[in-house]
């Protein structure tokens, strides 16, 4: 099996983002591929979620990306991406703000993980999620989060990432949401 290499999307990498998202990320699940990791980059009290467009969310993306205000990891295998983490300062996730945490400037927030079909059950989201920790507290967060489900049904629900991959990784379960959904969190350094 050949290495992953993974790299912090930078807008020198937007080219190589947006075809792992318009090629093979959803090719066995056509219906989410307008997302372009924008939803929670958004803030739902002013955007209606339902109604945007994949040409709008990849504007979004794009301009995110240029700016800095878009954050996560690719993995590449043979110079290809294979891989997609979406790992940012809670303070970037704008759909987030009214479940207020304490001190959210601290905190880091990893929402999505993307593995192309052909890649899938080689260690692929295992080694995002361990890059995604070491790239938040870099970046001097104090702790992380994610929101995965457990009851989650097939691949696309579990874009969040298996609890059980969290709790190996040293992740505890802080709560359990009534949709059975569960926040997992762990301090870094």
């Amino acid at each position: 099996m050949t290495a992953i290499e993974i790299h912090p999307l930078s807008p020198d990498r937007t080219a190589d983002f947006m075809a792992f998202f318009e090629g093979e990320a959803f090719s066995d699940n056509p219906k989410w591929s307008s997302c372009y990791c924008q939803c929670f980059y958004e803030d739902h009290s002013k955007v209606h979620w339902p109604s945007r467009t994949a040409a709008e969310n990849r504007a979004c993306a794009s301009q995110r990306i240029a700016n800095g205000q878009m954050q996560g990891l690719l993995a590449y295998r043979e110079g290809q991406v294979v891989g997609w983490c979406n790992a940012a300062p809670r303070a970037l996730l704008h759909a987030l703000d009214a479940e207020p945490i304490a001190k959210p400037e601290r905190v880091g927030t990893i929402l999505c993980f993307l593995v192309a079909p052909s890649a899938r059950g080689q260690g692929v989201a295992t080694a995002l999620l361990q890059a995604a920790c070491e790239y938040l507290l870099r970046q001097g967060l104090q702790s992380v989060e994610a929101n995965p489900r457990p009851n989650a049904k097939g691949t696309a629900e579990n874009h969040f990432g298996p609890l059980g991959m969290y709790l190996a990784a040293g992740f505890t379960v802080r709560r359990t949401d009534d949709d059975g959904s569960v926040w997992v969190g762990k301090a870094l350094g």
